[in-house]
């Protein structure tokens, strides 16, 4: 369910009365950004770190966002009090270039700006067992650090997982793996964390830093380099991780379990400092037993 109150650039409508015209930016040319911001019993996860990098993407893409970030905060926390969320949800958040007659170069005109909340509840069976994925090539452009709304590339690969059966695209430019189509890869190997470093290539996901400094908290060596399709076919473990997907196992690979076809001793271990982290009452492994 889409909770009904809409914020619209500063304003709260709602969903039925947020209209843009057909001459809108984000609709013709996907010139705009985004975020999606967990909310575990009605309180934000990451949230500065989503906002800090909303402001970083609109930086790259030279677009002035309508407010401060000071701001934005309110207003966010205005999001889910008119709404009363007070369980699990998720905010998306979109700011485009705004709404102006269709032509390449930047219009003067305000960006438009819009969020709400909708219930979420957590992917419990697919955390507990692990899910599949498959392998595609990494077809994107170069700067996919950018959360920006061209997402074509990375539809099409998450699509093509669902048709063969998965729940993920793993993908690789040549031999090397960069991340999913809409999360990012780890493997483990002999106990040590690995996943590919923060270049222009990959998303800097926000639950990927938190899930660094956990890993380190713990104890669990986190090695930032690129790791080729091989590596990923010989890992101990494998798991993805995203703001709506958490820490989540992967344990199939193209039809190949990975390793016993099991979520492994590393990933349960993020899973539940994942958990604590974000101040959760219920437990994966509650629920397990």
């Amino acid at each position: 369910m889409i909770y009904s109150q809409v914020l619209s650039q500063t304003n709260f409508v709602n969903e039925d009365e947020l209209m843009y015209p057909f001459q809108e930016r984000g609709l013709q040319f996907g010139d705009g950004i985004y975020e999606v911001i967990r909310v575990y019993q009605g309180n934000y996860y990451l949230m500065n770190e989503h906002v800090d990098r909303l402001f970083r993407s609109a930086e790259a893409v030279k677009l002035t966002l309508p407010f401060t970030k000071e701001k934005l905060f309110q207003l966010l926390d205005d999001l889910l009090k008119v709404n009363q969320v007070q369980g699990d949800a998720k905010v998306y958040l979109q700011a485009t270039r705004g709404s102006a007659l269709r032509d390449h170069v930047f219009p003067n005109v305000e960006a438009n700006f819009y969020a709400y909340a909708q219930e979420l509840p957590r992917p419990i069976q697919r955390l507990t067992n692990g899910v599949a994925a498959i392998t595609q090539p990494d077809v994107r452009w170069q700067n996919c650090y950018i959360k920006s709304l061209n997402l074509l590339p990375n539809v099409l690969a998450k699509q093509e997982a669902k048709e063969r059966g998965a729940f993920e695209a793993i993908l690789h430019r040549d031999d090397t793996v960069t991340e999913c189509s809409s999360s990012n890869a780890y493997i483990v190997k002999d106990g040590k964390i690995q996943t590919h470093p923060e270049t222009n290539n990959i998303l800097h996901g926000c639950v990927r830093s938190r899930v660094k400094v956990i890993a380190r908290q713990l104890g669990i060596s986190f090695i930032e380099k690129a790791f080729s399709i091989d590596d990923l076919q010989q890992a101990d473990e494998v798991f993805l991780s995203s703001s709506t997907a958490e820490v989540m196992p992967i344990v199939e690979i193209n039809g190949t379990k990975v390793q016993s076809g099991e979520p492994g001793p590393v990933t349960k271990r993020l899973q539940r400092a994942y958990e604590e982290d974000a101040g959760l009452t219920a437990s994966i492994f509650t629920k397990a037993k």
